[in-house]
């Protein structure tokens, strides 16, 4: 998911009731949410170093109690610097208490990574297989909804309070953030429940749909925001892909024989050359309907474009140009060596 989510569930997490137990529990859980995308700074190597630890070791169940304890470390830090200004917290610290909280916090980052499509590799360095749930976009805006406004709402009403009976009687209204708090939650899982029978259904309509003679290996339906009915859905033949926008309410499959079947192409001296590439070998290692083909010449060097079915959604190209996003491309010279490799739009020669 993107930052702000995964800040507003680890805000919401303390805000559970860890908050009135436990010193600095609501900062500590709020940045151990979003701790496991440090991997960020990878993007300073470029942009097939960043590709390639995206979503990688700190995002894994080896790493969360380092990251958590990272986060704990600078609460530590920051208690030190509030006591040297004369500043203590209303509670004494408890450190181990507070890093099973921001492990806690650190491991709802990785869930609410896995329920979108990109997917993620929990057992990495042991195993580098990639896991999705296919249930949520990216960026839900239900979701950011919910979670903004069990924290706001009760900054709101304190507020309120304070206007109309003062400080005093705002101190003694207890106890709503942490109802609200825990109302969100709740919602964040009934929309996966939700999403996770209408992906099923999706996927169900895809195979009851699908023309008697393909012989189908695998079907895919991603994500939509907001509309848990809509579905991007691809299915797989040993020769082509097939790709599908699905309405799970109206129990109804788009697709379009003449444009929406991509046909595997065959091999050639520069599309090997380019799956042997530095961004070539990462790409085909994450993508699950990759498309690979040549797209081009620029005088006598080739370009080879790599894309994932996944994300060819409808009407989201603007997101990336005009290209399917989070897509590449690599130019091989007539030797095989290869000159430029592009990741969503960023060159690294």
């Amino acid at each position: 998911m993107e930052p702000v989510t995964h800040f507003l569930t680890g805000a919401c997490l303390a805000r559970t009731g860890f908050n009135r137990k436990i010193a600095y529990a609501t900062l500590a859980m709020t940045l151990a949410a979003e701790a496991p995308d440090l991997d960020v700074f990878w993007a300073f190597e470029g942009p097939v170093a960043a590709f390639r630890h995206h979503r990688g070791i700190t995002h894994t169940f080896i790493a969360a109690p380092f990251m958590a304890a990272i986060t704990v470390g600078a609460m530590w830090l920051w208690h030190r610097f509030k006591m040297r200004r004369g500043r203590p917290p209303a509670m004494q610290p408890r450190w181990f208490a507070l890093w099973l909280l921001a492990l806690l916090a650190d491991l709802s980052h990785i869930l609410l990574d896995y329920t979108n499509n990109y997917g993620i590799r929990p057992f990495f360095p042991f195993s580098a297989k990639w896991y999705e749930a296919d249930l949520v976009f990216v960026l839900e805006p239900i979701l950011l909804a919910v979670l903004a406004l069990a924290l706001l709402v009760p900054l709101l009403l304190r507020f309120v309070d304070q206007e109309i009976g003062g400080r005093d009687e705002a101190r003694r209204v207890k106890h709503r953030g942490r109802q609200l708090a825990v109302a969100a939650l709740v919602c964040m899982v009934a929309l996966w429940v939700w999403r996770a029978a209408e992906h099923h259904a999706a996927i169900g309509l895809v195979r009851e749909q699908s023309p008697p003679e393909e012989s189908i290996v695998r079907i895919a339906a991603e994500p939509y925001p907001v509309n848990p009915f809509r579905w991007h859905a691809v299915a797989e033949t040993p020769d082509s892909y097939r790709v599908a926008e699905v309405d799970t309410a109206a129990e109804h499959v788009s697709s379009d024989p003449t444009q929406d079947v991509y046909f595997k192409p065959a091999d050639t001296p520069a599309t090997r050359a380019a799956k042997n590439s530095p961004l070539g070998r990462v790409y085909l290692d994450w993508a699950k309907f990759p498309l690979v083909e040549e797209g081009g010449k620029h005088g006598q060097w080739t370009e080879v474009d790599f894309r994932d079915l996944r994300f060819s959604y409808a009407g989201f190209g603007f997101l990336a140009g005009d290209r399917t996003p989070l897509s590449a491309s690599v130019e091989v010279a007539p030797d095989g060596t290869v000159t430029e490799m592009r990741f969503n739009g960023h060159v690294q020669h």
